[in-house]
């Protein structure tokens, strides 16, 4: 009779099956009961391999947990119902919601966690691309994946994380395009004919994103020492379920079935024909009597950063001024019509602006002022870092008023100054190359440091020998 083997020693046998089957003793399960896992190949030397794969993990400590690990599908579910909402801002979640419903789950949601191949998200970025979507979609698409399987990892669900050995498209910086000088100033004259014209100054002149500006408030607006303080954003969320039975609550808007060719009921849609629901889907809840948490919704900026007090430039204030009485006057003619939300920027009966018709408009001003379509963050933030670099402003402050965490989001934020630039290098041609005789002399710099003095060397020189 062969000896017994010693704890947590594995052992290996050959079945009546004709197969080779090894047995490791992991541990214990959350019961109580031992935790022994099987691993079985043809021949014994395979077997043997498993089987020290296995101890190996468990002596290491990396050995997933017991029992059958869900799908992808799954996993990103669970991961963003309990684990994400957590830390994620609404907007942010929203997000990673649609990704994960129009492309993981589509792409590589019927896989188990701990049986995905980096082949498998290989092949979904390549199906990605080649339906139309951009490398940026496609690479954050890849972290959002790589983020839940990381959480995977750390739980002992999987061994490893595979989208770590996966190289992702790669994604040319997007080129801003700020306005210059003069297609700023000809965009606010443009402005200056609307009853929004401040809203138009406060986003060239002074980078505010949409959202604060359309969030901005009368109590955070310190006219005093001269400062906004923009404790506040203004965002559209999308709406979730209230009740108990989300997909009964939208079960007469599902559509299962995809539209035909020549579908007319969706023809007016920018985006074509909606895709079909899924098989569970719990979606609709704009229609769900008790909907919560959607619509236009004032929420906390991203950053501690981004609350901190920007001055408010002086010539700034009149019209400001100006704008809360015209407000004030507003306000008394609506009398109850008049929805109060304290904002700086509203509609004619006190609601807040809807961030698609502020988009709108700014379209619609870049026509009048004769400008080249280009991005609203580029009208605006883009354009504020841009000037305040002609004017000379350092970078640190540049950073401070944009209300920026690294100064190197600043950089990517401000383009460089192409007039100075022309001018160093004809200082610089000027000192390797002489001037003809008959030229015009060329105008002092403005950007060159001077002196405080406009003694010459040999003056300087003898009033230090009278000091000594």
């Amino acid at each position: 009779m062969s000896p017994r083997n010693a704890n947590m020693e594995s052992s290996i046998y050959e079945g009546n099956d004709g197969w080779w089957h090894g047995r490791v003793t992991m541990g214990v399960k959350d019961d109580g009961s031992p935790d022994r896992r099987h691993r079985r190949a043809r021949t014994e030397a395979e077997v043997k391999r498993k089987v020290r794969e296995l101890e190996d993990l468990r002596d290491k400590g990396r050995a997933p947990k017991a029992g059958r690990k869900p799908t992808v599908e799954q996993w990103m579910t669970t991961y963003l119902t309990d684990i994400a909402s957590l830390k994620l801002k609404p907007r942010s979640l929203d997000d990673y919601w649609s990704k994960t419903r129009n492309d993981i789950i589509p792409g590589v949601g019927k896989h188990r966690v701990d049986k995905l191949q980096p082949e498998h998200l290989e092949r979904m970025y390549r199906v990605m691309l080649d339906a139309g979507h951009a490398p940026s979609h496609v690479l954050k698409v890849h972290r959002i994946l790589s983020r839940a399987l990381k959480i995977a990892h750390r739980r002992r669900l999987i061994v490893e994380n595979v989208a770590t050995l996966v190289d992702p498209p790669t994604v040319d910086e997007t080129e801003a395009n700020p306005f210059t000088t003069e297609q700023a100033k000809a965009f606010l004259e443009a402005a200056s004919k609307r009853a929004t014209f401040m809203r138009w100054c406060v986003g060239v002149g002074m980078g505010f994103r949409q959202g604060e500006t359309l969030g901005l408030r009368w109590p955070y607006v310190d006219f005093e020492n001269e400062l906004f303080r923009p404790q506040w954003q203004l965002q559209r969320l999308s709406w979730r379920h209230g009740c108990k039975d989300p997909r009964g609550c939208g079960a007469k808007f599902h559509r299962f079935a995809p539209c035909h060719k020549d579908c007319a009921t969706h023809r007016g849609y920018k985006r074509g024909c909606p895709k079909p629901c899924p098989k569970a889907c719990i979606g609709h809840a704009r229609a769900c009597p008790d909907r919560k948490d959607g619509g236009l919704v004032f929420t906390r900026p991203k950053t501690k950063k981004s609350r901190n007090a920007v001055p408010i430039p002086p010539p700034f204030i009149p019209y400001l001024r100006e704008h809360k009485t015209q407000q004030e006057a507003a306000r008394a003619e609506a009398a109850d019509s008049w929805a109060e939300h304290r904002l700086v920027f509203c509609r004619p009966d006190g609601r807040p602006l809807d961030p698609r018709q502020d988009w709108e408009e700014f379209k619609e001003l870049l026509a009048e002022a004769g400008i080249e379509d280009r991005r609203l963050y580029d009208g605006s933030r883009h354009t504020a870092g841009t000037i305040l670099n002609e004017l000379g402003v350092d970078m640190p402050t540049i950073m401070e008023i944009l209300r920026h965490t690294q100064i190197s989001q600043t950089r990517r934020y401000v383009q460089g100054r192409s007039h100075l630039s022309k001018d160093a290098m004809r200082r610089m041609g000027d000192h390797f190359m002489p001037r003809p005789a008959d030229a015009d002399p060329a105008p002092e710099p403005s950007t060159e440091t001077r002196t405080e003095t406009g003694d010459s060397r040999a003056a300087r020189a003898q009033r230090r020998r009278r000091v000594r």
